[in-house]
């Protein structure tokens, strides 16, 4: 008989469906939040924030897109903006980063993959998309083909490639300094291992940028391609409707 199946599931599963339910519970939080909100009042707090941070989204949507699909593009830019970026500041509570794993920024490419595809079909319709992969020359067939597909590569790579950078260089800090504080502490007192006391000297700047700031700049390059290679497809007279 042969050897039984073993399956084994990644730890950044659970990460990952952690990260989904909170934001599934936060969003049906503030929705209710916003339903006992006072429309003639000032909105303040949460309310304030999201409604800030929809409404810029939304203005950047319609720059792009213009406002008829900006109706549909901005909750999608939206939900992955607030998805990327709280993935890519995890590492500051401890945790890793779901986009550090490459099937996580994959799905998200390929779904802005097929909303580019479909803009160019609504565009030019299928005749003209097809015609495209022949263009300027027939000869050009296969080129056309790996450059339609290269987007999802480009993106998904850059996203997961600098997150994960990110966290193996802070992994390396973690164990230098962990190194140097023993060392430092065995001249005085050979105790074996110590305290990494250095490290929340050094850290915090460190996290600083590879999360906060890193991580706000590949959300902010994320969803800027998003709304750019959608928005190269769509004919200036849809934008101006």
């Amino acid at each position: 008989m042969g050897k039984p199946l073993h399956l084994t599931i990644q730890s950044d599963v659970f990460i990952i469906l952690g990260v989904t339910a909170l934001l599934c519970l936060a969003v049906i939080a503030l929705s209710k939040k916003i339903d006992k909100t006072d429309p003639l009042a000032k909105p303040h707090g949460l309310v304030l924030l999201a409604i800030m941070l929809v409404e810029t989204l939304d203005n950047q949507v319609k720059d792009n897109v213009g406002p008829r699909i900006a109706k549909n593009l901005s909750p999608y830019v939206t939900t992955i903006a607030i998805y990327i970026f709280l993935s890519n500041i995890l590492g500051l509570f401890g945790f890793s980063s779901p986009t550090g794993n490459y099937s996580v920024t994959l799905m998200l490419t390929i779904v802005t993959w097929v909303l580019v595809q479909i803009a160019q079909l609504k565009a030019g319709g299928f005749k003209a998309y097809m015609h495209a992969f022949i263009e300027p020359m027939p000869v050009f067939l296969p080129m056309n083909i790996f450059g339609k597909f290269s987007t999802i590569l480009s993106m998904s790579l850059r996203l997961f490639g600098n997150v994960l950078c990110g966290g193996i260089i802070m992994s390396l800090v973690y164990s230098f300094t962990s190194w140097c504080s023993t060392a430092l502490i065995n001249l005085l007192v050979p105790v074996g291992s110590a305290v990494n006391f250095i490290a929340p000297i050094l850290t915090p700047a460190l996290h600083f940028y590879f999360d906060l700031f890193a991580g706000f700049i590949q959300t902010l390059i994320f969803i800027t391609l998003t709304m750019v290679f959608i928005g190269n497809e769509v004919p200036e007279e849809m934008k101006k409707a």
